[in-house]
């Protein structure tokens, strides 16, 4: 179960669907399996959410594959915290296995275990795909990606909107910067419109 909350979005908790609403046959009410009403922990939580914001449970790694994960500086990773599995970057390698990662949903930067890192897939047509797929072109050196936007869909609503990007037109998401003396006329920013961030000038 994903979440569009403020600090939540780029998180995913376990939880189950206990009934489709009938008046929006795309809404569904879920239960979590370990996220509260409240502090006292008596009573889990529920709430009403698109279908677009579930998906099931990844498949845990293959025991038997020979060539285990290594992470390093850059990649893109899921780290368990606070029970939930949050989107984010490794940011620094630390010795003991250890990683520090910066969460984009909660805008932390916390160290991890190796063990409670995984790498990000995502559910497509009722399979898991990697999050990043390469897709060769038939002219040589134009590299392109299949990407699938995490707040754009398509035409009709059902699916996350996906295309083929050149590999010149990617970047990493950058990294979390605190303004201290506020923004003035002439800065050069960039500017959340519209499900996206846009370069522009500040004009007054």
């Amino acid at each position: 179960v994903s979440s569009d909350d403020p600090g939540f979005r780029g998180s995913w908790f376990a939880g189950t669907v206990i009934r489709r609403e009938a008046k929006n046959p795309n809404r569904y009410v879920v239960e979590y399996d370990q996220l509260y009403e409240d502090e006292s922990g008596e009573k889990l939580l529920q709430e009403t959410l698109d279908w677009i914001q579930l998906r099931p449970p990844p498949p845990p790694p293959e025991k038997k594959k020979k060539k285990k994960v290594r992470f390093k500086f850059g990649d893109e990773v899921e780290a368990f915290h606070s029970d939930g599995w949050w989107e984010g970057a490794i940011t620094a390698e630390h010795s003991g296995g250890k990683f520090a990662v910066f969460l984009r949903g909660s805008k932390e930067q916390i160290v991890f275990e190796e063990k409670d890192l995984r790498l990000p897939v995502q559910w497509v047509k009722g399979k898991w795909e990697p999050r990043f797929k390469q897709v060769q072109r038939e002219k040589e050196g134009e590299d392109e990606y299949l990407i699938e936007y995490k707040t754009l869909t398509n035409d009709d609503d059902t699916e996350f909107l996906r295309e083929d990007i050149r590999a010149c037109s990617i970047r990493p998401c950058p990294p979390e910067i605190i303004v201290v003396d506020g923004f003035k006329v002439m800065d050069e920013v960039d500017a959340y419109y519209n499900e996206g961030w846009w370069v522009g000038v500040i004009a007054k």
